[in-house]
């Protein structure tokens, strides 16, 4: 039995809505023992094993809905492209990540930047919104909305932290190995050339 990750997460969010809307005890357990075999199919498309993918699942409560993830789009004065590497996976990406309950998105990626850079910045801009459901090539376990700012420096200096291990500003056409599920070389070149506000 197979389908695709896009089906089998539709099919989990409907066994998810199951367990928190169902009344009938039978119905329950059988939304939870299709949300168990989902999990194992689930499984073959991410490098996560059925127990880590069972422990993610298992936290997420309520109406099952998009994630929101949130990233600065920040240039210097020649055109280079803030980028952080990742502590673990020592890939890059545009500084950001999950959005934080209590903040807008602009403050959570104020907050976000100034996490993994040390640099404070003002938000001048929504750049763009994009779907990672578009790129069946990079498989995720959660669907993402991912807002990218427009974002100026103020001030500030890189500082040791938990999530990076440096930041620095790339050309578009020397860039280091991404992080393809936080940041994509496609959603840089599009976030460069269009500076008004669209939709992916």
């Amino acid at each position: 039995m197979s389908g695709s990750l896009e089906d089998l997460r539709r099919l989990l969010a409907l066994a998810d809505a199951g367990l928190m809307y169902g009344r009938d005890v039978f119905d329950k357990e059988r939304y939870q023992e299709m949300k168990s075999i989902l999990t194992k199919m689930i499984g073959e498309y991410t490098s996560l094993d059925d127990g880590k993918i069972k422990c993610v699942l298992d936290k997420e409560e309520g109406y099952p809905t998009p994630k929101v993830d949130v990233r600065a789009f920040i240039e210097d004065n020649d055109g280079k492209i803030l980028l952080v590497q990742d502590i673990k996976s020592r890939e890059w990406s545009l500084p950001g990540g999950y959005a934080d309950i209590g903040y807008s998105a602009a403050e959570n990626v104020i907050k976000e930047v100034f996490e993994e850079t040390g640099y404070h910045v003002a938000v001048d801009k929504l750049a763009g919104i994009f779907d990672t459901d578009k790129r069946k090539d990079i498989p995720q376990l959660f669907q993402y909305y991912k807002l990218f700012f427009n974002c100026t420096v103020l001030d500030g200096t890189f500082m040791s932290n938990n999530e990076t291990a440096a930041c620095d500003f790339f050309d578009i056409k020397n860039l280091p190995k991404l992080s393809e599920k936080r940041t994509t070389y496609e959603q840089l070149c599009t976030l460069k050339n269009r500076k008004d506000m669209y939709l992916e």
